[in-house]
Parts: structure tokens; sequence; C-alpha cells
């Protein structure tokens, strides 16, 4: 029998190894060779706003010039038709979206808006205006990494009163310009599709308990 085929309840994951099982509602388990662990709301951080919650996979929120990482890497639980407050980041971004999600950028007064579905991933330079929003009516999970960024970093998520503040003229206005942006309510295709994935989420194994 492959490794890989035992019974689910009889075996154990090796040390430090840590598998994550994520919902199509929001949830996130998390397993290890203890057990599994739901990461509750009140277990994420604050996530750039209120309601908006995340919990780090590589680094940490204090990751920084002061305490160095190549990178951060994190789970994030969006909260059902919201959208982040518009900022920027003071590295490059990249944000997978595992739901119906949208980025609404900005640059030189153009404004684009991408419109995610499951699986898409985006990839934002520095200082490039933008905010990201849940199209759908359930909690969006996503992955976000930045290059060496922690939220809690003064320069993780500028948005437009402080970018004036520092003198940031230009990004500000540009941050204002995606001021009030909501997210685009799904397409009935998309409806459609979301609730066969909620099906075959049903349909599909888990891995070892």
């Amino acid at each position: 029998m492959r490794a890989g085929s035992l019974p689910l309840g009889r075996r154990a994951l090796p040390t430090g190894v840590e598998l994550y099982r994520l919902g199509g509602d929001g949830e996130i388990e998390r397993v290890t060779g203890e057990g599994v662990h739901r990461l509750g709301r009140e277990g994420l951080l604050r996530f750039i706003d209120d309601g908006q919650g995340a919990h780090y996979l590589i680094g940490d929120a204090d990751s920084g010039p002061e305490r160095p990482s190549h990178a951060t890497v994190k789970l994030g639980v969006v909260a059902p038709h919201s959208a982040f407050s518009p900022h920027v980041h003071g590295a490059e971004h990249v944000v997978l979206s595992l739901g119906y999600s949208t980025c609404t950028l900005v640059e030189h007064g153009r404004v684009v808006e991408l419109l995610l579905p499951p699986g898409h991933c985006v990839r934002i330079p520095a200082m490039l205006p933008h905010s990201f929003g849940n199209r759908a009516g359930r909690p969006l999970l996503i992955m976000a990494a930045n290059t060496g960024l922690g939220i809690a970093d003064a320069d993780y998520a500028v948005g437009a009163a402080e970018a004036a503040d520092r003198g940031w003229a230009e990004v500000a206005a540009e941050l204002r310009v995606l001021d009030g942006t909501r997210p685009a309510p799904l397409r009935v295709r998309e409806r459609v599709a979301a609730g066969l994935r909620r099906v075959a989420g049903l349909l599909e194994p888990v891995g070892p308990r």
C-alpha cells in the first residue's frame, strides 16, 4: 500500500508539517501531528481593516527592516461584499484568490478593475494604488505574499491620508480615486459555478485526520 493511501485516521503528519484545509465559507483548519485545529476569527490578526483577518504561514506581522524576512506569506479572510481600504504597499505584493474577488487598480488616473475567479493570482508592484474586494456573499479566502513586509510595518498598507502626510501628493490623489470602490456583484454564471464548486467540495477527499 502506498504511503499516500494509508487510512486517514491511522497516520500522523511528520514533525513540523502543517496541512491547511480551506473551506468554501472562509473556514481554515490547520492539521498537524497533534490533531486538527480550527482557526476561528478570534484567532486571526486584523488585516488592514476591521472585519478582515489574516494568519501567517511565513514571516509574521512584525517582519520589516528591523526584523528582516525575505517574504511574508499569509492566509487572509475577506468579509462578504467588502473591500479593503485603498492603499499602497512599500513592497511588491502577490495575491492568490480562492474565491470570487476583484482587484481595482489606478495608474495616472486610469482605473482598471480585474474580476478574479477562483485560482487567479495577481502581482502588484510596490506603490501602485489598489483595493482588493470580495464579490460574493460568503467569506473569501486569499493567499497574500509580500517581499519582506508584515502588516504591522508602517509601509505595509499606506492609505490616502497617510500618503498626504508623507508628502506623496500624487499617490494620495490616486488613492482617493478609489474611495468608495465597491466589489462588482457576481454574474449569473458565476453564481452557478460557485454552487457547483460547493457540491464538488463535498465530494472531494480530505487529508489525514
